[in-house]
């Protein structure tokens, strides 16, 4: 019979790296619950004062781009587990994760619509199915394509400044034609911010439904890096890396040390140059963070993954573990949060907080989530939204408070 992953047979690493995920997303997110999306990357215009351009920059260099990739190499980490599980029990595996990336894909659909438009499910429900081609690939194959992958996802992302520099250089481009963009993203970003802090519900939807279609136009600039982890993660499950860290110790180490390097070289140079308005600069910032944001992410997953090693350490960050339990709830909860600040429904401070506020509001939020998290996993097996997806996935109702299993609590990878 199949069902969710033991208690006894999670991976506290993994759930640690999860958890520090879920807060590392939440800072970086805190732009696009405050912004428009029509003016996220121009904090260092919104926003003057040392305190907020300071705070803009050190997020840009050392958290954009670095969590949800984090997020995305667990996710894929999770197929291997879940297929190795299938496995053992003699179960088959492609209708169960199936119903699982549909189910995602519906609560994905949901957050995106009635909460907040950054939602990040329904890629993966979708890229999901892509990853379930490679689940029978050797591990070589995998990793092939996720160097195959990290490739097209800096030439996707480069192309645009790399045409726009060579037609500069060829005299092509009008000043005009790049101010009447501007003019427009401006006016929408005003529409946008009018109808989040004074619209009804219904109105916020309706402009929901219009930043959707503006953001899903740029989608293509995050699949492939999504995927590059996604298979990275695949890759790792499939070598056991979490499950012997001593046996893999020299390779986590030299990740550590190559990612780091790496990553802090082209996070430097994407930080350097994103706020340089010009095509060499766009250029230069599109390779850095394509290339350095993964590269940074795997140096702190390695880090990270090497402290644990060690009790001290192990100790400090246990309680980020229960935080990755229950990462779905947590991620949720944190729209639930953010919109009832920001809109019009709520506080209706959209377009009011800077980055070095929304910085300690993310730290707030997050404070809060460790021992809230640790209070609900001490008496239910599930979060709540997790308990959802997994009645759902598995057809049946899932066993909701810890007591009925005992030392056993069942938390799905």
């Amino acid at each position: 019979m199949s069902g969710p992953t033991p208690f006894a047979e999670r991976l506290e690493v993994v759930d640690i790296l999860r958890g520090v995920a879920i807060f590392g997303i939440l800072l970086v997110n805190m732009e696009l619950f405050t912004t428009p999306i029509y003016q996220t990357g121009t904090a260092y215009r919104l926003w003057p004062g040392w305190a907020n351009q300071t705070v803009d920059w050190v997020i840009r260099f050392l958290a954009e781009g670095k969590f949800y990739t984090l997020f995305s190499f667990l996710f894929g980490f999770g197929l291997a587990m879940q297929m190795e599980r299938a496995r053992v029990r003699g179960v088959r595996f492609v209708p169960l994760y199936v119903r699982r990336l549909l189910v995602l894909l519906i609560i994905g659909a949901a957050h995106a619509l009635l909460l907040w438009i950054g939602d990040i499910l329904v890629t993966y429900a979708v890229l999901g199915f892509v990853l379930l081609l490679f689940r029978n690939r050797r591990p070589r194959t995998v990793l092939t394509a996720a160097g195959a992958c990290l490739l097209l996802a800096v030439v996707v992302n480069a192309a645009p400044a790399a045409v726009a520099l060579y037609a500069d250089r060829a005299a092509a481009t009008e000043p005009s034609d790049v101010d009447q963009t501007d003019a427009t993203l401006e006016l929408l970003a005003q529409q946008a911010t009018r109808v989040y802090t004074q619209g009804s519900f219904a109105e916020i939807v309706r402009q929901r439904l219009r930043d959707l279609r503006f953001l899903y136009s740029f989608e293509i600039l995050v699949v492939f890096g999504v995927l590059t982890m996604f298979l990275l993660g695949l890759y790792a499950g499939r070598r056991g890396l979490f499950h012997d860290v001593g046996a893999h110790r020299a390779l986590i180490r030299q990740a550590l040390w190559w990612g780091g390097g790496i990553g802090l070289a082209g996070n430097l140079a994407f930080a350097m140059t994103a706020t340089h308005e010009s095509s060499l600069a766009d250029l230069i910032s599109a390779i850095g963070f394509e290339v350095g944001a993964p590269a940074l992410s795997v140096a702190y997953m390695s880090g990270l993954t090497l402290l644990t090693q060690q009790a001290a350490w192990r100790a400090r960050l246990a309680p980020l573990a229960a935080v990755g339990r229950m990462a779905l709830s947590n991620y949720l909860f944190q729209s639930v949060i953010c919109t009832t600040i920001f809109y019009g429904y709520g506080l209706g401070l959209f377009g009011k907080v800077g980055p070095a506020a929304g910085a300690t509001l993310a730290v707030a939020i997050y404070a809060v989530q460790i021992p809230l998290s640790g209070w609900w996993l001490r008496r239910f097996q599930f979060g709540p939204v997790e308990w959802l997806w997994r009645s759902l996935t598995y057809l049946r109702i899932q066993p909701m408070r810890a007591s009925h299993l005992e030392g056993t609590r069942s938390l799905a990878i």
